[in-house]
């Protein structure tokens, strides 16, 4: 080739990879919502980070502190109805109920982290060692978690709490007993979910192709199968975090909580609040309850938005009813309309395409066949 043709011979540049951009974590769960399930979200997610923002920042929310009775010398009334002095008013043992039901959010808050973690750390190694070995070690571990399964969850965190408080008072023995409680009832649905899922996965081409490359049995269980069984956690843990929150109301409720002048409890501040009722005294009880009923109504609906997104057969299911399928189907455009909305193919698992493409066919043949009568 000459110079000339060199010269007019055009210049072919690699092509350039695109870029990756940052997304905000989270941000592709809250846009594959939609709807009232969109809406469901935010109002949980808003009442979750109310939540965790009072309990956080507490001693600065709080006007008083969780046992305090008296300001500048001067005692508190004892079931003053709610002043500018005290918004929610006082109880019977002079404390203002305002900084009571913030604190309480405080302790709230740090029994359903410690006892979730020690939930998951305990319940999830459990799970994959005894789904992946099996044998007389996985026949021994089902047997013991169904027998704590079995055993009434209220009266089983009552009997844990007893063992552990051990008669200690202290802020920080009697939030570990509670957390513990709480712990031992929920071992075992993190135990059972992984280990059926490890069960079910543990032969997957995958794991057999880690397995003859020499890989170790620790490496296959936490780096190749954990990843793949460990996906409707993040269900669980939101909607036993709502769960956890009744328990340790009950505990309370019951006197097997906390002790009073160390953290504030919810259950307790129910419990004193009953011999209120029948004198008109609503204050006492309302708040602490109203409390309650927020915090878990935000963890329910947060716990249920998240199912829906994430469990793909609700994702078939909604993908499917509405029954508007794009002419073309997984042709050129590679999207499916759901709802209104352009779903791309790429963000449905195999089992919905497969269902979609049935569906697709279905419409069609039964489209012809009207045509064909007429």
């Amino acid at each position: 080739m000459t110079a000339p043709e060199l010269a007019n011979e055009p210049l072919v540049m690699p092509p350039v990879p695109p870029t990756r951009r940052r997304r905000i974590p989270g941000l592709r769960l809250f846009t594959m919502t939609a709807g009232l399930q969109r809406v469901t979200l935010i109002v949980g997610l808003g009442l979750v980070a109310v939540f965790v923002f009072v309990a956080i920042f507490a001693p600065l929310i709080a006007p008083y502190g969780l046992a305090q009775n008296s300001s500048d010398g001067v005692a508190f009334v004892a079931q003053q109805p709610p002043s500018g002095q005290h918004w929610f008013g006082t109880s019977v043992r002079s404390e203002d109920v305002l900084s009571r039901v913030i604190f309480g959010a405080r302790t709230a808050l740090f029994v359903i982290a410690i006892s979730l973690v020690m939930s998951l750390v305990i319940g999830v190694p459990l799970g994959l060692v005894s789904g992946y070995i099996g044998r007389a070690l996985d026949r021994v571990l089902v047997l013991f978690m169904d027998a704590i399964y079995a055993f009434p969850t209220l009266l089983l965190a009552i009997v844990v709490s007893i063992v552990v408080a051990g008669g200690q008072s202290s802020s920080f023995g009697g939030v570990l007993s509670a957390a513990v409680a709480i712990t031992a009832i929920y071992v075992p649905q993190y135990f059972r979910v992984v280990r059926n899922a490890t069960v079910a996965v543990k032969n997957e081409p995958y794991v057999d192709a880690a397995r003859v490359t020499g890989a170790s049995t620790t490496r296959i269980m936490f780096r190749h199968i954990l990843a793949n069984v460990t996906q409707s956690l993040p269900v669980i843990v939101t909607l036993n975090a709502g769960d956890a929150i009744l328990t340790l109301a009950a505990l309370g409720f019951l006197g097997f909580g906390i002790e009073p002048t160390q953290a504030a409890e919810w259950g307790y501040d129910l419990n004193k609040a009953l011999s209120d009722v029948s004198n008109g005294i609503w204050w006492t009880g309302i708040f602490p309850g109203t409390a309650i009923v927020l915090v878990v109504l935000g963890l329910t609906l947060v716990g249920e938005s998240l199912n829906e997104v994430l469990n793909p057969l609700l994702r078939t299911r909604r993908a499917l009813a509405p029954a508007t399928v794009a002419t073309d189907s997984l042709g050129a455009s590679g999207s499916v309309t759901v709802l209104e909305k352009d779903v791309p193919a790429s963000e449905l698992t195999a089992a919905e395409l497969d269902l979609v493409e049935k569906d697709s066919a279905t419409d069609k043949d039964g489209s012809t066949g009207e045509g064909a009568s007429q």
